[in-house]
């Protein structure tokens, strides 16, 4: 299943959906969809003029699957490029992120703040915290 959907619609609709509905659709058979095109959205919407001299590996845990565990995908970020890959096995990360499916929703969407997340304990950072504070800045986040 494949979602074309534009990213700041999607943004909106993030924005205006409570979150007992956001959770039933990442518990739905879409979550897997709907997390493959958000991690490919990421590919296309790096950008390279503030990021282009990085060199990172970025982990992404998005908790509470249905089936129990997490989704685990890897942001590579170097040359001035960004590739993503779906349950990386080998590497360690710069940092790593875990949160819950709403909060991951609102945080890449730009309904919700990073900082915020982190301090009130729904978003754990592992890793290079500075840099962490720095992940947001090399995407465009669409508007909610």
């Amino acid at each position: 299943m494949s979602f074309d959907v534009d990213p700041a619609a999607f943004a909106r609709t993030v924005a205006q959906t409570p979150d007992e509905a956001l959770a039933e659709g990442m518990a739905s058979e879409n979550r897997g969809a709907i997390l493959d095109e958000i991690f490919a959205q990421m590919e296309r919407r790096f950008d390279a003029t503030r990021g282009g001299d990085v060199e990172a590996t970025i982990d992404w845990k998005v908790h509470d699957r249905p089936e129990g565990g997490y989704d685990h995908y890897r942001v590579r970020i170097a040359s001035g490029t960004c590739r993503v890959e779906k349950d990386p096995q080998e590497g360690e990360p710069r940092v790593t992120f875990k949160v819950k499916p709403v909060d991951f929703l609102r945080l890449v969407t730009g309904n919700a703040s990073g900082p915020q997340l982190f301090l009130t304990g729904r978003l754990k950072i592992d890793g290079d915290l500075m840099f962490a504070a720095r992940v947001q800045s090399l995407f465009e986040i669409p508007s909610g």
